[in-house]
């Protein structure tokens, strides 16, 4: 079965199309990469199922998910490239444009001219100093319970 094509599962059925939210949230996206990421195709004898919950290749949740990320703006290849990544918490920026996340107009004329701060010459790594003016200073804990 492919993608676009309405399934046969009598689930499928019975419940119908998980809706697509009218207006997008960003919680929207991150569940909706996370459904197409947990709910890929693996390969068996009797063809493609999904990979979570045994269902014939798209699940529910994979179409859902492939509708609401073409909703956010990504195109076919965009979402098979997340679904090769495989990291399901992979960050998909909001609202979501082709270059990249939205961002404020940045111009040249805006950039600092002139000397900024010290220079480090090639091949001379700066210094080191903790606790400097912006930085936390450093603790004496480690942050993480070690494992042993």
């Amino acid at each position: 079965m492919r993608v676009g094509e309405q399934s046969t599962d009598p689930i499928d059925l019975i419940l119908g199309e998980v809706p697509v939210p009218a207006p997008l949230t960003p919680e929207d996206v991150r569940l909706a990469v996370r459904a197409v990421i947990v709910h890929a195709a693996e390969e068996w004898p009797t063809g493609p199922l999904c990979r979570n919950d045994g269902a014939t290749y798209p699940c529910r949740l994979h179409r859902w998910g492939r509708r609401v990320l073409e909703t956010h703006g990504l195109n076919e290849r965009q979402i098979e490239a997340l679904i090769r990544h495989g990291n399901p918490f992979v960050h998909v920026p909001f609202p979501f444009v082709v270059n990249g996340p939205a961002r404020p107009d940045r111009t040249v004329a805006s950039a600092p001219r002139g000397p900024v701060g010290r220079g480090v010459p090639p091949g001379v790594r700066p210094a080191f100093r903790p606790g400097g003016p912006g930085r936390p200073a450093p603790t004496a804990t480690p942050r993480w319970p070690r494992a042993s």
